[in-house]
């Protein structure tokens, strides 16, 4: 019998928490585990989630890159009432799913915002006389706090519901405690997966990004200035005669980017983020992005050289600390958000294109697979074709 897996996945700005869900949900499945995300932001179609069940909730996003207003599918900000429906839904997803494992991405690391819904679930379930493992999902990097009481409440939380903290990442490249000093609390409980990586099998490959400049931006909810940067860089740097293909995330709006169709010259390509991305990351000559964990991956595993300027707008630190690694590393070159001008971007551009490659040897990107063993033993089945 299938252990069945709910699988609690909210986004509130960019798309990479859907994204690498999706890719951990699919090995889960090929794993053999029955599987059921339940979302809570709004759909995004270039997420995989393959042979998953999904199951949406009332949709809540950020206003912004503070985080500190929530806004409905109606673009209003959320109330009481609003709450209090979406408790009893996601309330009503578990006694229909009835889980062997609740996994929850990113919190209690973070998605504290959702505590009104997620805590009241977490105390009846330790209130039943039999219940699931309960597991968190987090990334490698957190964003760093500043406040010892958010550092101690995500801590309380960790010990007073979870089992199990999956990390994806290698501490061979950062370990959890660079950005979550307090681990030694809950380091009994702390597996480390390696990253989660879309290696881009079952995607049909093309000849498209051949040789090409390929610029990203995630979701892109705050990388039209990358995009409009990386326009006015093409021409002061030596890959000014190579095309160069911009793609604009979902999250920008089509006004966007017809305006920037129309400011692209002859030799300029832009276009929706495709879900070929690894694939284009293979052909491609170089790759200019933001910093985000599954770009990131993508890169490293593509082996492309590459220019990341990492989002750092107001306290976000996460893809700023994760970049200047893989710089120490040699693997990457970086321009800093406040440094970001078409000069800057076609100078990194130029030390980039001169550059080998970096390899990313040694570092570990089984986690999909890795998760999904530990999941299956969880749930007290075996995982189908699992080795590690």
């Amino acid at each position: 019998m299938a252990g069945r897996v709910m699988f609690y996945v909210q986004h509130l700005l960019g798309i990479g928490h859907v994204k690498r869900g999706a890719v951990v949900a699919r090995a889960m499945v090929d794993a053999g585990l029955e599987v059921t995300v339940v979302l809570g932001g709004r759909p995004v179609a270039i997420a995989d989630y393959g042979a998953a069940s999904l199951l949406h909730l009332p949709s809540a996003i950020a206003k912004d890159e503070t985080f500190r207003v929530l806004l409905d599918e109606n673009d209003i900000p959320i109330d009481d009432a609003w709450k209090a429906e979406r408790k009893k839904r996601l309330f009503a997803a578990y006694d229909k799913i009835k889980p062997d494992v609740l996994l929850f991405e990113l919190f209690p690391f973070g998605r504290r915002q959702f505590r009104f819904e997620l805590v009241p679930l977490l105390e009846a379930i330790h209130a039943q006389a039999e219940r699931p493992r309960i597991v968190s999902s987090v990334r490698d990097v957190l964003v760093q706090k500043f406040k010892e009481k958010s550092n101690q409440e995500m801590i309380a939380m960790a010990t007073d519901y979870f089992d199990t903290i999956l990390v994806h990442g290698d501490p061979s490249l950062i370990p959890f405690e660079a950005t979550f000093p307090l681990i030694e609390s809950i380091r009994d409980r702390v597996r480390y997966t390696g990253y989660v990586a879309d290696s881009g099998t079952g995607i049909q490959p093309t000849g498209d990004g051949k040789g090409e400049v390929i610029v990203s931006i995630g979701g892109g909810a705050m990388g039209e200035d990358l995009l409009r940067t990386a326009l006015a860089a093409r021409p002061l740097s030596r890959l000014s005669d190579k095309t160069w293909r911009l793609l604009v995330g979902p999250n920008l709006s089509d006004a966007i980017l017809d305006s920037l169709v129309k400011a692209a010259p002859i030799g300029v390509i832009v276009e929706r983020a495709r879900p070929d991305f690894p694939i284009l990351l293979r052909n491609c000559l170089l790759s200019i992005s933001q910093g985000g964990y599954n770009t990131l991956m993508d890169i490293l595993q593509a082996r492309a050289r590459a220019v990341i300027v990492p989002f750092s707008a107001a306290e976000e630190s996460e893809q700023t600390f994760r970049t200047r690694h893989l710089v120490d590393r040699g693997l990457v070159h970086m321009v800093e958000t406040p440094d970001l001008n078409p000069e800057r971007l076609a100078q990194a551009v130029n030390n980039a294109a001169a550059s080998e490659a970096g390899v990313a040897e040694g570092i570990d990107f089984s986690g999909a697979e890795t998760t999904a063993g530990i999941i299956s033993a969880l749930a007290g089945v075996e995982a189908r074709g699992v080795t590690k």
